[in-house]
């Protein structure tokens, strides 16, 4: 296991877990993620995120732009033009809200599903990586990558306060470089939005809970790839 934490008292928190559980707390790296590439070298088989919402990256930015120019590997991608040349393409976001490059770090980091496995991501986003920035912006060219190369899975549409600091709706995002046939060149979208249940005391932004039989439903969904109505 590998991760990387800004936050001081998470990352102290992280290498006490992997010393208990006798995992090499050396493989977890305080610092941004966005700002320096600890793991440049290495691919992953299973990837999770849960990035900060609607934060702010413009403090970094001078690690992964100077001026209009993308100068981190990992946030420049190829897209095909309109006569079908492939040209380099930003993949950056609006400064205002960094989800997607954390997105795109872990997309830089899978494994090539011709000599392996693949790679399988999963990622808590909410509303706006689905639908923010115009034809051409950075985001909606992350979200052209994605599809195009037929990356994306699954969303999953979560219901609303089920977090401590924020009640807004959330989504996990499923991507895959190695889909089994039946699921290539399709996206499943999976509306769980009525799977929970009230809490007797709300803790913060959090009022409602998810049981176990309502993960179950979302798994079984997911597995099933049926439509369900």
């Amino acid at each position: 296991m590998y991760g990387k934490e800004i936050n001081d008292e998470t990352y102290a928190i992280c290498k006490s877990d992997m010393m208990i559980k006798g995992n090499n707390p050396e493989n977890i790296k305080v610092g941004s993620t966005l700002s320096t590439d600890e793991f440049a070298t290495l691919r992953f088989d299973f990837m999770l995120s849960n990035p900060p919402y609607g934060k702010s990256w413009a403090s970094e930015q001078k690690h992964i732009k100077d001026g209009s120019d993308v100068i981190d590997p990992r946030f420049k991608i190829k897209l095909n033009n309109y006569w079908g040349v492939a040209e380099d393409c930003d993949a950056t976001p609006r400064s205002s809200d960094g989800q997607l490059l954390f997105l795109m770090e872990m997309v830089s980091k899978m494994k090539d599903p011709a000599n392996t496995n693949g790679t399988r991501i999963a990622s808590v986003h909410n509303g706006s990586s689905l639908f923010t920035g115009d034809a051409g912006s950075g985001e909606s060219n992350i979200r052209r990558y994605i599809i195009e190369n037929d990356l994306l899975d699954t969303i999953i549409q979560l219901p609303n306060n089920l977090f401590y600091n924020t009640g807004i709706t959330t989504y996990i995002w499923l991507l895959s470089n190695a889909k089994p046939e039946a699921r290539k060149g399709k996206v499943q979208l999976i509306n769980g939005v009525n799977l929970c249940g009230k809490m007797r005391k709300s803790l913060g932004s959090k009022r409602n809970e998810m049981s176990a039989d309502d993960i179950a439903t979302i798994t079984r969904t997911y597995g099933a790839f049926e439509v369900v109505n």
